[in-house]
């Protein structure tokens, strides 16, 4: 296929193993925060979907703006906070996050394999490709999957 064929892949796992893993947790485990500046892992997986909600945009954004595509940086802890993750139940929070990274996936699987290589200017000193952007996307996913299950 192309090259994110594995990062495509990974993501799908992802989709499908989250859910069964979510629900092995108990609430308690769920909105604990090990320490009062710590999201619990609830948040997280909040701010999973908030990364997922914004990166979805750039996704689709990069494919088609003027290059380089600037990238719009979010404020993630205020997004955690407004999002009242904390509230909210279980299903609410793996439903959002569900949908936003099947949505992601499809966009992901039907990106010509040229605009793989669109220029994002991610700040002053650094433009990464599409693909790269992609691919730090799965790399930042996996990174907080690690710390909601401790261990993958």
């Amino acid at each position: 296929m192309r090259s994110i064929k594995p990062t495509l892949e990974s993501l799908n796992h992802w989709i499908t193993e989250i859910p069964a893993k979510i629900y092995a947790l108990s609430e308690l485990d769920l909105s604990d925060r090990t320490q009062p500046n710590k999201w619990s892992k609830k948040e997280i997986l909040g701010h999973l979907s908030d990364s997922a909600l914004n990166n979805l945009q750039r996704f689709v954004r990069a494919q088609y703006e003027d290059q380089p595509y600037v990238v719009i940086k979010y404020a993630q802890n205020q997004w955690v906070e407004l999002m009242n993750y904390q509230s909210l139940p279980i299903d609410h929070i793996l439903n959002l996050w569900l949908s936003l990274n099947k949505q992601i996936a499809e966009v992901i699987a039907k990106i010509p394999e040229d605009k793989l290589q669109n220029s994002c200017k991610i700040d002053e000193e650094q433009t990464v490709t599409l693909e790269w952007l992609i691919k730090d996307y799965i790399e930042h996913l996996e990174h907080h999957l690690k710390q909601i299950f401790n261990t993958l």
